[in-house]
Parts: structure tokens; sequence; C-alpha cells
């Protein structure tokens, strides 16, 4: 019983360290805000937390996501398995530009979501008929994934006098 408890505790140290050192580079997060929804007395409440993002392939798109922070003691300790409900907003903010290609879905940005098994995602996609980016936020689970998620298009549109916009087409691999 001991030694596969120790195997088991050993395969998931595997899996965090991968997922961590495997994981692709992905834009840093800023928190906007935070808003509580539940009090709680003597432990942290639960929260909303706003936060946002830039695309850190394609210069001129941020990316706004929300996402239930739970307090009480779970959370007061940082051990909490945190709900599967995201919201996103995308926006151009400025002339778009490709920094390099990339593959449909890659990842725009990762969050842990639990100690170990669930992870929050942010990835882009490009509709190449309408010249749209596309960004899909969604949480999985190593065993059973969550099917909630939400998705946010870019436009491709002039800004200011830059010219005609690029073809996100031309940028996918």
């Amino acid at each position: 019983m001991r030694m596969l408890l120790r195997r088991w505790v050993l395969a998931a140290l595997a899996v965090t360290l991968s997922g961590g050192l495997l994981s692709p580079a992905t834009a840093q997060e800023d928190l906007i805000f935070r808003k509580s929804t539940v009090w709680k007395m003597l432990t942290p409440n639960d929260k909303l937390a706003v936060y946002g993002v830039d695309d850190p392939i394609v210069e001129g798109v941020a990316c706004h996501y929300t996402v239930p922070e739970k307090g009480g003691v779970s959370g007061m300790f940082g051990v909490a398995e945190e709900v599967s409900e995201v919201s996103l907003a995308c926006r151009q903010i400025g002339p778009i530009k490709f920094k390099e290609k990339a593959e449909q879905g890659d990842v725009v940005f990762r969050e842990r979501r639990s100690l170990v098994w669930k992870k929050m995602q942010i990835v882009r996609g490009c509709d190449t008929k309408r010249n749209v980016l596309v960004y899909l936020v969604y949480t999985d689970k190593l065993i059973d994934g969550s099917p909630q998620n939400s998705t946010s298009t870019v436009p491709i549109m002039p800004w200011g006098t830059s010219g005609e916009p690029p073809k996100c087409s031309e940028w996918i691999r």
C-alpha cells in the first residue's frame, strides 16, 4: 500500500513538472480588479477577478477574462479547486502585427486552476474566410474536462493610417 501511494505521488509530481517545463511561452496576466461575491467572516471572501492579457504573438490585441476565486480555508491556503466558469472578451487595441507564424489553437495564456489536475487556457485561431482572430477560453482536467467555455473574436481592421491590415491566413502554419 505504501509503495502504491509513493508511485501515485511521484506520478502526480511528474505530471505537474512536465506541464510547467513543456508548456509554451505564454502571455503575462495583469490583475485589473477583484469584487467579492460571498462574504466570509474569518477567511477570505469568494471573489470574481478580472485580468488583462496581451497576445504574445499578435501585437495590437488584448484580452480580458473574469474568473471566480474561492475563499474560505482552502482558498486561503491556495489548495481550492477553482470552478470552470470563465468569461472572455478580446479587442483590437492598436495596429495588428504578427510576430511569427502560429498554429490554429495555439495557447495564448495558461493558468492552473487546482493544485495538479485542472488548468484554464486561452487559445487563438484564425477564421481565414473573414480575416478574424478567434479566442477561446476553457478549462480542462486530466481525467474529466469541462464543456464550459467562452469565445471572443477580433476582426482585423485598419488602425489609423497604417494602411491595409494583415491577413491572419498568411500567419497560420
